[in-house]
């Protein structure tokens, strides 16, 4: 996703100025949603419990303590979920996740539920920004521990490359929709990054997304430990399935005609009670608790900047239109590089990270009254091309952490002028540079509560987004110096790693592009980030605050929730078809780099499969992907490409992709691909123009012997660890 060694040094860099990170103190703060009797965005609350590092009377990273809450049944009036702690596993807080356990009745919801978590779970944090939602995230990994466990032997289970092995009658996972009976498309495995711990959590990732607002059960068997042994099932489950009295814990009995249901419905898929190990049942969250507040952003911010879009000011202006300029800014193929701010709508608190969304009485972000606008400052270059044709406009979406300044690339440069193209860009505000030390700040001092601040922003960067364009195709049009220089009637997106898949946001929601590219993308952020070597310094930190790699794949999980509503797992299924309201379709092209160390393919294949993508065939064997279509260009329509270059396969554990060079920014520098790149753009056209049709590029892997000798083991019996040995 780009610029991953200066990413580690900021980001380390916040780490250290915490003195010591987790093994502080550390005061936890509102999540910023406004509530009752809570403190506001930024306020300390004395008394509350810290960032979840072991306590007396808080749980620690993986032990029961005997002070633990207990079911968590109602106090004070105070509507609470089934448990805190889920005694179907006892050895460490949290599991199994997501579970209906953590939910509450709740019948204004689409769902019917509200998410409640306790203080056990949250490991101290505030749970505030979590009360919001009326469900689990559509594209969370399914977790849960068996303490010993390491496999399942001979009975058969999806995995990697064979997810056919996990739809069968003796399959050792079962992932059925309540309703329907319908199986779920999943791969298992058991975290490599617990095994030097034996902290090994079984993770199941469903390679779609899951639909909104529906109960699903998950029902293990099977289980082995490293010597071949079936694991036992912890005695609350035991008592569940075999019908045994379990007197330590009140929700076990609560949740008896529950689990008759669970087990019932089983059974009907082929899994018998008393094979179970494990087994429990969750709800996804609706459709519109993913998209509701920034939609409304959007038309609230449209309907204030107007017509003419939002009021700019044009700043510094590198002018090359006579050859030469007094900086060192001139390529030969720019004539003007302009910045400038616009004044945007604020949502915010403050227009800096660690800032709050702002809501009003009907439960929707306003603008702050205290301070109604912002200044964002963009970037627009304007080819030489551009003084003899006025150029389409092209807004980009940055790297990981990146900044609007990465417009600027060689290769950019190079096709805007070629192609006549005006290309223009912001920071995306909560994964920009600029949140690089704060969002490392946070995860330090595993105050959960707080990372909502980083999702907040991202709110209002992605109003900032289609407030960027929305000047380009109205204000600066018309502008008396720049406005003869563009062509407001053709108006694209294109984004690559992290733009590729925040671009995928953009496209659902924007009212003035017709059609985009996304390259190098995937979803959801949580399979994601446990695949890409790009997020190793945020493991690392994450780590410091909770060294338990059970504790650090649950924060993710509760993190995926806050990210789905600024996240393609929120907003992929509404670009080409299904808009959102407001909204036309868009067309879309998606391209990925088979072996991509930041973004993985299975995360490229799931956001395909949930925009009902066909796969366009590239030459590349084998040709097929598990439910796509496989189609020959050009065609019409969008569509999902891969490039291939000679790397092994994906690992089939969770880890990144190490082996070889890494291909995640070579499908940009291919002639091919820029030509196809241009006919999609300017005729919405899908082609293939690579050598014979075929997009695999083997020269160009950089792999040595040893990349490809026994490459499982290196990347999956022996993975590295984000946080060393």
């Amino acid at each position: 996703m780009g610029r991953s060694g200066g990413l580690s040094v900021t980001l380390l860099a916040a780490a250290l100025a915490l003195g010591g990170c987790g093994n502080s103190t550390h005061v936890v703060v509102d999540s910023g949603v406004p509530d009752a009797g809570t403190p506001d965005g930024g306020t300390p609350d004395a008394g509350t419990p810290d960032s979840g590092m072991p306590d007396a009377g808080s749980p620690d990273a993986g032990t029961p303590d005997a002070g633990m809450p207990d079911s968590g049944m109602p106090d004070g009036g105070t509507p609470q979920a089934v448990v805190d702690c889920d005694p179907l596993v006892p050895e460490i807080c949290g599991f199994p996740f997501p579970s209906d356990a953590y939910t509450i009745e709740d019948e204004t919801s689409p769902t019917g539920l509200r998410v409640r978590f306790g203080p056990g779970l949250m490991r101290g944090s505030s749970a505030a920004a979590w009360d919001k939602s009326d469900g689990f995230s559509t594209g969370n990994a399914l977790m849960t521990y068996f303490d010993g466990g390491a496999g399942f032997g001979e009975t058969p289970v999806g995995a990697v490359g064979h997810i056919d092995d996990g739809l069968g009658a003796d399959s050792a996972i079962v992932v059925i929709e309540a309703d329907t009976g319908d199986r779920v498309p999943y791969y298992a495995d058991f975290d490599p990054l617990g095994k030097p711990t034996h902290q090994s959590l079984l993770l199941i990732r469903p390679i779609v997304r899951l639909k909104d607002a529906t109960r699903y059960i998950v029902g293990v068997r099977g289980v082995r430990d490293a010597g071949g042994a079936l694991v036992p099932a912890s005695p609350a489950f035991a008592a569940l399935r075999d019908g045994t009295p379990f007197t330590d814990d009140p929700s076990v009995d609560a949740r008896r005609p529950r689990y008759d249901d669970i087990f019932g419905k089983l059974s009907a898929a082929g899994m018998p009670r008393a094979s179970l190990q494990m087994a429990w049942d969750f709800t996804t969250a609706s459709d519109e608790n993913n998209w509701t507040w920034l939609v409304h952003m959007r038309d609230d911010a449209l309907s204030r900047v107007g017509p003419s879009g939002p009021a700019y000011t044009i700043g510094e202006v590198n002018d090359n239109t006579n050859g030469t300029t007094d900086d060192d800014w001139n390529p030969d193929t720019i004539a003007f590089r302009i910045n400038g701010t616009m004044t945007v709508p604020l949502y915010m608190t403050g227009a800096g990270p660690n800032s709050d969304l702002v809501f009003g009485p009907d439960g929707l972000p306003m603008v702050n009254p205290a301070q109604p606008t912002a200044e964002v400052p963009f970037e627009v270059l304007i080819p030489k091309s551009a003084l003899d044709a006025p150029g389409g406009l092209i807004e980009y979406g940055h790297g990981l952490f990146g900044s609007r300044s990465q417009i600027e690339n060689g290769n950019f440069r190079t096709f805007i002028n070629k192609n006549d193209y005006v290309f223009f860009g912001v920071d995306l505000w909560g994964m920009a540079e600029s949140d690089t030390a704060a969002v490392g700040f946070i995860l330090g001092t595993g105050n959960l509560g707080r990372i909502s601040t980083m999702f907040d922003r991202l709110h209002q960067g992605f109003v900032n987004e289609l407030l960027v364009m929305r000047m380009m195709k109205t204000g600066f049009a018309n502008d008396p110096t720049y406005g003869k220089y563009i062509d407001p009637s053709r108006a694209y997106y294109y984004g690559i790693s992290q733009g590729g898949i925040q671009g995928a946001v953009f496209m659902a929601l924007s009212t003035d592009i017709e059609r985009g590219v996304l390259e190098v993308m995937g979803q959801p952020y949580s399979l994601l980030v446990f695949r890409s070597k790009d997020f190793d310094p945020f493991l690392e930190i994450l780590h410091t605050a909770f060294p338990d790699p059970r504790v650090d794949h649950l924060a993710v999980g509760l993190v995926q929730m806050l990210w789905d509503r600024v996240e393609p797992n929120g907003y992929s299924q509404h670009i080409v078809r299904d808009p959102l309201p407001g909204t036309e379709a868009k067309e879309a092209l998606l391209r990925a780099a088979l072996g991509d160390h930041q973004v993985n393919n299975i995360g490229a294949h799931i956001i395909a499969r949930t925009m009902q993508l066909p796969h366009v065939d590239t030459g590349i064997a084998p040709h097929d992907i598990f439910g796509l279509t496989t189609v020959t260009a050009p065609l019409a329509e969008s569509a999902y490409l891969e490039y291939g270059f000679g790397l092994p396969i994906d690992p089939p554990c969770t880890a990144p992709q190490r082996l070889c060079e890494d291909p995640h920014d070579k499908v940009r520098k291919l002639p091919s691909a820029l030509d196809d790149l241009q006919t999609f753009l300017s005729t919405g056209m899908v082609t293939n123009s690579c050598p014979m049709g075929i997009c695999d590029f083997p020269e160009m892997s950089g792999c040595g012997p040893s990349d490809t000798d026994d490459a499982e083991r290196m990347m999956c019996t022996d993975p590295v660890l984000p946080w060393g040995p």
